[in-house]
């Protein structure tokens, strides 16, 4: 398969670093030109030198307000795919969930991601073509106990893609999200040998960490920022045409069940 999105120009929210940063780097492999998202200039900057090759442009911004969108939008005017990938999380016990943190979580999560569909997709369909997703994750669907915050505001992002999915339909525009599962991203190898022998090379540790404590995944081991990438860059492509109001998983086989 050849996924080309030479000329197309993408917004990735939150890819200074981990999967966003993943997906940043995958669409411009496919020729997409793709803004690189953070809250400040240095973030971004030491991303686009990390990049390297690739046609990027820096856009800092807190996308999670008014104001940061309104900075993207006038940097970025035009965007045919739209990546929500920005998210916080953290654990909390779930009695000492503050408003204040409800609201944030609400905020950064899911309205930052709606402002940003609000403002491109009535571009893409007056051009007839675009990709809008939302990066989802197994939390969506087997709530944490331990931030049930954070699982609320992911199963949001699955009913806010399937609503903007149908304000698109028949429009050329697809609307997706994408479940991604446990993923290696930064500060996780800390957290794994907090947990496991550490003397273990990493792949054993890895592997021993998903035996007793991720015990529901098929796959057996973290995924890795790319392999999320990989579904994204597909979706985003054109042989994606026909996929559209789904709930696409890249969690390993974590979820036990066979729709989400």
């Amino acid at each position: 398969m050849r996924l080309d999105l030479s000329g197309k120009t993408a917004l990735v929210t939150g890819s200074t670093q981990g999967i966003g940063r993943a997906i940043a780097a995958g669409l411009a492999a496919a020729g997409a030109r793709v803004g690189i998202n953070g809250r400040s200039a240095e973030s971004v900057e030491r991303a686009l030198t990390e990049l390297g090759d690739g046609d990027f442009v820096g856009v800092p911004a807190d996308v999670a307000t008014e104001a940061g969108a309104a900075a993207v939008r006038e940097r970025l005017p035009v965007v045919d795919v739209l990546v929500n990938n920005l998210g916080i999380f953290e654990t909390r016990p779930a009695l000492e969930i503050s408003d204040d943190e409800w609201r944030r979580y609400f905020e950064v999560n899911v309205l930052a991601a709606i402002r940003l569909t609000r403002a491109y997709l009535p571009g893409m369909r007056e051009r007839g073509w675009g990709r809008v997703q939302y990066i989802a994750s197994d939390s969506a669907v087997v709530i944490p106990a331990e931030m049930i915050h954070y699982g609320m505001s992911k199963t949001a992002l699955l009913a806010v893609s399937r609503g903007f999915a149908k304000e698109a339909a028949g429009s050329g525009v697809t609307v997706n999200s994408v479940i991604a599962g446990p993923t290696h991203t930064g500060g996780v190898e800390d957290f794994v040998y907090s947990l496991v022998d550490k003397d273990l090379p990493w792949d054993e540790a890895q592997r021993e960490f998903m035996r007793l404590h991720r015990p529901q995944s098929l796959l057996q081991r973290l995924i890795e920022p790319a392999e999320i990438a990989n579904m994204v860059v597909y979706l985003a492509s054109p042989l994606a045409s026909a996929t559209t109001g789904g709930a696409v998983r890249v969690d390993g086989g974590y979820v036990d069940a066979i729709l989400p």
